[in-house]
């Protein structure tokens, strides 16, 4: 599925900035590739698998601007995520927030949106976090769980939720 088939304007809470998602474009790789560099830094040096040039090359190689939305948060550009269709559902990559806006509620709130395009077609989505990184705890809150790890990397599925309980009739 293609994730810009229609821009989401979401209305913040107290602690949620105003967002939309917009379809990425080729020019906005290269402040995407700054984006990931400094999300993923502290992880990575964590790890000991930081490398200046490989932080950025993985997304250079891998940037597709059909599967790829922006995160635009109080007009300026919080971050990105891709969703890219897979044999049995959709796989989320590249999900990176400006540490600014990360512990607000904005991560959440784009989560729901893409789990809820998801659910609405009935596909499971796939991810992979790095081991120890707080981003894990965020995707438990939404249902994912644990499919296998390895000592740099851990797999996570969520099935489909149905869109109606039997009570909700």
């Amino acid at each position: 599925m293609n994730t810009h088939t229609r821009t989401d304007e979401i209305r913040p809470n107290r602690a949620t900035p105003a967002w939309h998602l917009r379809p990425a474009e080729p020019a906005d790789l290269e402040t995407l590739v700054e984006l990931r560099a400094t999300v993923m830094r502290a992880d990575l040096e964590r790890l000991g698998r930081f490398d200046e040039q490989r932080v950025r090359q993985r997304l250079r190689d891998s940037f597709s601007p059909r599967d790829t939305s922006v995160i635009v948060a109080d007009g300026t550009v919080a971050g990105c995520v891709t969703v890219r269709p897979a044999e049995d559902g959709r796989v989320l990559e590249h999900f990176y927030l400006a540490p600014r806006l990360q512990g607000r509620g904005l991560g959440s709130a784009v989560l729901r949106t893409l789990l809820d395009r998801a659910d609405a077609d009935g596909a499971s989505v796939r991810l992979n976090v790095l081991q120890g990184s707080a981003a894990r705890r965020l995707y438990e809150r939404h249902g994912f769980i644990l499919e296998a790890e390895d000592p740099v990397d851990v797999f996570m599925v969520r099935l489909p939720r149905a869109l109606h309980s039997p009570s909700d009739d």
